[in-house]
């Protein structure tokens, strides 16, 4: 068990009510602290984030219960919406690059939750966005994750698009939330989806993309007129 969990407020008020001085036998008390913590230890590592705990930064950012998209900026047509109390974003209307642009980062995980409005919703997830976006050209040059359950092959949800497919479909049906974790460690691209590895690539320039930065920002597509994709839960690990 890791020993910041014992600072945790609800353990404090548990550890308040259980010792042999507050006039509980202490055959109860060491019942309770033998049963009841443990228990009470799996819940609490059950609910925690476990981007939280493993030392990811949160890049939407929340005060107080309130979220806002403070260091993101926007490029190209369309717009996210961002619902400040529950920290969902959805897009409308499209092309176009919600970018995050505080930092640009080398190696590191990705972690974030999506969900699609429809089967055909087309979005997806840049990384390494080597410039502030500007025109399209950012396309050419950085990786794009896919999301897209009616695509096919290199163009079908989590394929690094039109370079390298996923090595299956793990996508949940559509309306549910997916989990994506992208890793991105010198030239290795490695895609989960909802827990299941589908792409481990060393990546190479392919399709649309002519070269690639060692560095950049990270983006999520808005993409369809139509269709709207939401995104959640965003944090970002840097592995040094």
């Amino acid at each position: 068990i890791k020993p910041y969990l014992f600072h945790h407020p609800i353990w404090i008020l548990l550890s308040l009510l259980l010792p042999g001085a507050n006039g509980i036998p202490r055959r109860i008390n060491a019942m309770m602290k033998r049963y009841i913590s443990p228990i009470f230890l799996l819940v609490f590592l059950a609910c925690s984030s476990n981007s939280e705990r493993e030392g990811f930064e949160r890049i939407l950012k929340e005060h107080n219960g309130v979220f806002s998209k403070h260091g993101w900026n926007h490029y190209g047509p369309g717009y996210f919406e961002l619902d400040k109390e529950t920290g969902v974003l959805s897009s409308y209307g499209g092309m176009g690059l919600f970018w995050y642009s505080i930092s640009k980062y080398k190696d590191f995980v990705l972690e974030l939750e999506y969900k699609c409005s429809e089967s055909k919703t087309n979005s997806g997830v840049f990384v390494r966005v080597p410039e502030v976006p500007s025109s399209d050209e950012y396309i050419y040059h950085s990786f794009e994750v896919q999301i897209n359950d009616d695509g096919k092959g290199i163009h079908k949800t989590a394929a690094v698009y039109d370079a390298e497919p996923p090595s299956h479909d793990a996508s949940k049906p559509t309306g549910e939330w997916n989990h994506y974790r992208i890793t991105f460690l010198g030239k290795r691209i490695q895609v989960e989806l909802n827990g299941e590895k589908v792409v481990d690539w060393e990546a190479e320039p392919r399709g649309k993309v002519a070269d690639f930065s060692d560095e950049g920002y990270i983006g999520l597509q808005n993409h369809d007129w139509d269709t709207t994709v939401s995104f959640r839960n965003i944090y970002v690990k840097e592995l040094k």
